[in-house]
C-alpha cells in the first residue's frame, strides 16, 4: 500500500512542480518516455523551448501559465487526498465510500476542466491560436502520462 501512495505522489508531483532543467527540452512530444523525462526534469523549460515564444508573446503567456500550475496543482492534492484514501483502507470499500469518492474524482476532473476551458480562453486573447492550441495539447499529453501513472498505481475497488 506504501508503495501505491509513493507511485501515486511522484506521479503528480512529476507533473505538477518542476524539478530541475530538461535535459532533451526538444524530444519529440509523441514519445512518451522522452516527454516523461522532459516534464519531470523541468516541465515549464521544455514547454519553453516547445512553443518557441517571442519576448512580447512570453510576456502574457507566463502569467497565464503561472496561474494555470496553481489550479491543476489544487486539483491534483484535491485528487492525491481522495485516492491516499482508498489505498490506505485496510477494510472493504463501502457503497457510501464509494459513491463519496466517485464524486469527489468526478468533481476534480469538472474543475480542471474549468480551469483548462478558462485557460484556452485567455490564450486565444494572448497568443497566436496556432501556439495557444500546441500548449493546450502540451497539457493534453502531459496529463495523459499522469493519468496513466496514477492509474498504473491504484487498485481497483472491491
Amino acid at each position: 500500500m506504501k508503495t501505491m501512495v509513493t507511485v501515486l505522489l511522484l506521479a503528480l508531483t512529476a507533473a505538477a512542480a518542476p524539478m530541475g532543467r530538461a535535459q532533451d527540452a526538444n524530444a519529440d512530444v509523441t514519445d512518451m518516455q522522452a516527454l516523461r523525462a522532459a516534464v519531470k526534469a523541468d516541465k515549464r523549460a521544455w514547454v519553453a523551448a516547445t512553443l518557441a515564444l517571442t519576448p512580447a508573446e512570453a510576456k502574457k503567456f507566463w502569467p497565464l501559465y503561472d496561474a494555470y500550475q496553481r489550479d491543476l496543482d489544487q486539483y491534483n492534492r484535491r485528487r492525491i487526498l481522495a485516492l491516499e484514501g482508498l489505498i490506505a483502507r485496510d477494510r472493504p470499500v463501502t457503497d457510501l465510500y464509494a459513491k463519496n469518492l466517485a464524486n469527489e474524482l468526478i468533481a476534480t476532473d469538472e474543475g480542471e476542466v474549468k480551469a483548462r476551458r478558462s485557460l484556452s480562453n485567455k490564450l486565444l486573447r494572448a497568443l497566436p491560436a496556432t501556439k495557444a492550441a500546441r500548449y493546450m495539447q502540451l497539457e493534453f499529453k502531459v496529463r495523459s502520462v499522469v493519468d496513466y501513472d496514477i492509474a498504473a498505481g491504484i487498485p481497483l475497488i472491491h
